[in-house]
């Protein structure tokens, strides 16, 4: 533990120092990092957990006594047994000697003719090679020599020449030269991938990836035919060869290929949208994340095989093309088809990064910092891009300051997909986005402006945290995403201060730890095998972005000033053009003169799930702090001694506390207050009597602590409770300070913890906790205003609020929706709602069935997309049960709701009573459509599985939820997220165990 005293007043975390430096050219031969042979299997780097004491108690790695730094530490460990294996030494029983009787002739003739057959055998196989059977057949002739591994049989019935889903390291690449030919009739491709490489290590195979591709023609070198072998599983190909290809030889692989364009959302995809006329028109775009370039071309299709690519399209003159680089070049190539061919990259990417599209879509553009920054749309939402390309000029430059390294391409598009799954992709130089995280009108609300800065400022920074520097592999994501996480929060923070994003990312930091609490989480950096496309997609979770985002944030409060900047400045000029693990991450800020080891505290952080309870107890001026792993769930846990190294922050009454090893305070000080500013990742207990006393503290004076402060104390009780630390009554006695509170992070935790319980209780049919809620924050509710509100956190705050009243029918909230609704249809939806009271106010409506079917009709009419998703969620909260049916099965089908909506739709029905169960059984037998729409292991089906079992809370639920994933087999049984949903359906019902008998007594 290192401990550090704070202020309660907030100081400024965001450091605004800006220089700027020239870009390096990146060169391969100056790439860092070795790939080894083929025969070597990838092994995650992983690592002790260090535990270490404070200032000169620490002792060596080698003669660490774990007991003693507990104690120095003031943790508590669980006691570890040592197993002695006891051996004893063989002997030899030897028979008493027995007396011989003769044989019969009979049995005589037997024996010797049994001797003959073994002696026999004995020979033929001593005169025959030796050999170790495998599934190739007799392939080794000396069974001292290691069995030679099993090949897998291609699609052709021929040995595949290669076992591993990772590809071989003996070949890399180094230049695509790409050639697609899309029909947007036909919905199908062809194409030609002329790759360059170079061999690494001797070796007679191939390996790359491809799938759904019908190769046509394969050509080595310059004219020599070759056979391509395919393993449809691993998505693999080979060419494999009677002599090696030998270290140091450049050589070119040409494949020739067709497909059909991908109708989900990965790979080369078609989409469709009607234009302003109500025509169709279609287009083609790439979603290459994870693991889905070789969908579209063959390739080394892992990050750390980067190389640079020459990209071609054929297309009509009615579209136009893009990808990642500038077009130079525009040639008809026949009558009616034009080629584009786009600059080579100035850089070497990873494949997941290449992107291209064929569309109708216009531009507007800005010259920024030598950039060309553009953002296109469909013609008819191009007044909607203006935002955008402020934002991201405005970023672009920050980010360019900030890192010291200027963004090294000379362009810059922002496109908004009308069809896209993610939120957005960062594809070097053309990123990608959902048209509701891209567009936006100028008259819009700052909280939907406050949407599309967050995506566009996380997706630029992967510009640098990604693109420039990559993970070497899917296991150390969070080098990519908890990066752009955090710095999407720090940028906003510093260039756009109105948006009130320091709330927001407190409240990330909660949603990390309800992840983080389950024994179904896993390690930020993952040491473990992550190699199947499903394991790869399960990554892309909140443990990655948001807990990622979250050590940083907490490292760097923890660092001298400075000193975190300088580190990440050295990392990115270190491994520019390169790819990384975490390590290198914390020898980069060791580099710029850390005094302790970087590596040594946040091993603890990133190589174990979970994160600490920290315990307080005190006696007089002595504080004594002891840690353990905060997981709610025991069922199946790895139990561990490792402890975390935590930098403890804290703030007491008279904040005249000095840093001490062993936390001493005056004894005039009344109360302590862990975690300033809830910057660290932990959640503290302070006992019946260190509660009693901040409760206490809250009631005199509600500004004796930050609001920040104040919301981690209602995070931190409400979690308690979860683990039953302490009890609901004792939640409901520090929440009866906020019957004075008035700020936006306090009241938003405090309202979105009881509306959890309500909504768990209601599926219950209990509806006692309504009384509460009514007597602590009913004249609150009713005293918000429905007009115009500048003040981001104030609107933030106004929705929480009138939502949950509306939602639960609190009447003055209904009727003043219900009038501003109305208004807005006999306006002919001309009389403007504010943007935060959108939701409340089509929810409200949409309870009407009258209002519900208008809702509809405004729903395929508007043509803003911020607007037009509030409408889709306010017709998902319907309570009809015809009406939800109809809204799944059309959400499923796609067409008048687009697929990509399906999981907002379900989600938002599964929050209401009479939705639930149908929404479970709607899942349950549309399973496999779903999966073809959404990949196993996505985001989505993440999102799909969690909505509809987290609020379940009986044994009966359990088993059938249990029974059902069970049943799925390779079709889902073994995703994360299904362990997770079985998780908090028991520990739903060990808290109903817990405070249901109680609650119908309090409340």
């Amino acid at each position: 533990l290192n401990t550090y005293t704070r202020a309660s007043l907030p100081r400024n975390m965001i450091e605004n120092t800006m220089f700027e430096e020239e870009p390096d050219v990146v060169d391969l031969a100056k790439d860092s990092t070795a790939l080894e042979p083929d025969e070597v299997v990838y092994e995650p780097r992983s690592s002790r957990l260090l535990v270490r004491g404070l200032g000169e108690n620490d002792l060596d790695d080698e003669e660490e006594d774990y007991e003693s730094s507990a104690r120095l530490l003031g943790m508590s460990f669980m006691n570890r047994s040592s197993t002695h294996n006891s051996s004893s030494s063989p002997y030899n029983r030897q028979a008493p000697p027995r007396l011989c009787s003769c044989p019969s002739a009979r049995m005589l003739v037997v024996g010797v003719f049994i001797l003959v057959l073994v002696a026999s055998m004995a020979m033929a196989l001593y005169f025959l090679p030796g050999c170790t059977f495998t599934k190739a057949g007799c392939g080794k002739a000396n069974s001292s020599i290691p069995m030679e591994p099993s090949y897998p049989n291609s699609t052709n019935g021929e040995l595949f020449p290669w076992n591993e889903l990772r590809l071989p390291a003996s070949v890399r690449p180094v230049n695509y030269d790409l050639s697609l030919t899309p029909n947007l009739t036909s919905m199908t491709f062809t194409g030609r991938t002329v790759i360059n490489m170079t061999i690494l290590h001797d070796t007679k195979r191939i390996v790359l990836h491809s799938s759904e591709l019908i190769i046509t023609k394969a050509t080595f070198q310059v004219s020599v035919e070759v056979k391509v072998l395919e393993y449809k599983p691993w998505q693999q190909i080979a060419v494999s060869f009677l002599e090696d290809l030998k270290v140091g030889q450049v050589c070119v692989l040409t494949l020739d290929y067709a497909a059909n364009l991908s109708h989900t959302y990965d790979g080369f995809y078609n989409s469709s949208y009607n234009d302003k006329t109500g025509a169709k028109r279609v287009l083609a775009a790439t979603q290459f994340e994870p693991q889905a370039a070789r969908k579209a071309f063959p390739c080394f299709d892992e990050p750390a095989f980067k190389a640079t690519f020459l990209v071609r399209i054929t297309r009509e003159p009615g579209y136009i093309t893009l990808s990642n680089m500038p077009q130079v070049l525009c040639v008809c190539v026949c009558v009616g088809l034009l080629e584009d061919e786009f600059e080579q990259t100035a850089v070497n990417m990873s494949t997941y990064l290449v992107a291209f599209i064929v569309a109708n879509f216009t531009s507007i553009t800005r010259n920024v910092s030598n950039t060309l920054v553009s953002v296109y749309s469909v013609p008819e939402k191009k007044e909607h891009t203006h935002y955008a390309l402020d934002t991201a000029s405005t970023l672009l430059h920050f980010y360019n300051t900030f890192f010291h390294i200027d963004y090294p391409l000379r362009k810059l598009d922002l496109v908004a997909i009308p069809d896209f799954l993610a939120g957005a992709m960062e594809n070097w130089g053309l990123i990608t986005f959902r048209e509701t995280s891209l567009l936006v009108g100028n008259q819009s609300s700052p909280l939907d402006k406050q949407l599309i800065a967050n995506v566009v400022a996380h997706e630029l920074a992967h510009q640098w945290f990604g693109n420039l520097v990559t993970m070497r592999w899917w296991n150390d994501l969070w080098l990519n995403e908890g990066f752009a996480t955090y710095w999407q929060y720090t940028s906003l923070m510093t260039e756009f201060p109105q948006l009130d994003l320091d709330n927001v990312f407190l409240g990330v930091r909660f949603k990390a730890m309800a992840k983080d609490s389950l024994n179904s989480s896993h390690p930020v950096s993952v040491s473990s095998q992550v190699t199947t496309p499903e394991q790869v997609s399960e990554m892309f979770d909140s443990v990655t972005y948001e807990k990622g985002a979250s050590l940083l944030l907490m490292l760097k409060t923890t660092l001298p000033d400075g000193q975190f900047r300088k580190g990440i400045i050295k990392y990115l000029d270190n491994y520019r053009g390169s790819n990384t693990v975490t390590e290198d991450l914390w020898n980069s800020l060791t580099q710029v003169g850390v005094q302790e080891s970087v590596s040594d505290m946040m091993r603890t952080w990133t190589l174990q799930n979970g994160f600490p309870l920290v315990t307080v107890s005190r006696k007089g001026g002595h504080v004594t702090l002891t840690q353990e792993p905060f997981l709610l769930s025991a069922d199946n846990a790895t139990h561990t001694s490792n402890l975390w190294h935590i930098p403890v922050t804290y703030v007491n009454d008279n904040c005249s506390s000095a840093p001490s090893s062993t936390l001493n305070v005056s004894d005039s000080v009344k109360w302590l207050k862990l975690n300033y500013m809830n910057t660290g990742f932990y959640i503290v207990h302070y006992g019946d009597e260190g509660w009693a006393t901040l409760i206490d503290a809250l009631k005199t004076d509600i500004n004796t602590l930050t609001p920040h402060d104040r919301a981690s104390l209602i995070h931190n009780i409400f979690a308690l409770s979860r683990l039953g630390r302490v009890s609901f009554r004792q939640v409901l006695n520090l929440l009866d300070y906020t019957t004075n509170e008035t700020e936006t992070a306090p009241l938003t935790e405090a309202l979105s913890q009881l509306s959890s319980v309500y909504r768990l209780l209601d599926k219950r049919q209990e509806q006692r906790l309504l009384v509460y809620i009514w007597g602590h924050f009913g004249q609150l509710m009713d005293s918000q205003d429905w007009g115009e509100e500048e003040s981001v956190s104030r609107q933030e705050l106004r929705s929480v609020l009138l939502e949950m009243a509306c939602s639960l029918g609190r009447q003055n909230c209904t009727d003043q929706a219900t009038a501003l609704y109305d208004q807005w249809t006999n306006s002919n939806q001309t009389k403007q709602i504010p943007g935060d009271l959108q939701q409340v106010v089509f929810s409200t409506a949409a309870q009407a069935d009258l209002r519900w079917l208008s809702l509809m009709e405004a729903y395929s009419s508007t043509t803003y997309d911020s607007e037009k998703r509030k409408i889709l969620q306010a017709l998902a909260s319907t309570q009809d049960p015809r009406s939800i049916v109809w809204i799944l099965s059309t959400g499923l089908e796609g067409g008048i709701i687009q697929t990509q909506e399906l999981p907002l739709v379900i989600s938002t029905v599964s929050d209401g009573f009479a939705g639930h169960l149908l929404v479970w059984d709607f899942v349950k037998e549309n399973w496999d459509r779903i999966i073809e729409k959404f990949p196993v292991g996505s985001y989505p089906i993440q999102s799909i599985i969690k909505s509809t079992t987290s609020q379940f809370s009986t044994q009966t639920h359990l088993e059938e939820v249990q029974g059902f994933f069970s049943s799925l087999k390779e079709r889902g049984s073994q995703m994360r997220s299904v362990q997770e949903s079985l998780e908090t359906i028991r520990l739903n019902q060990l808290w109903m165990d817990r405070n249901l008998p109680t609650l119908r007594i309090w409340l």
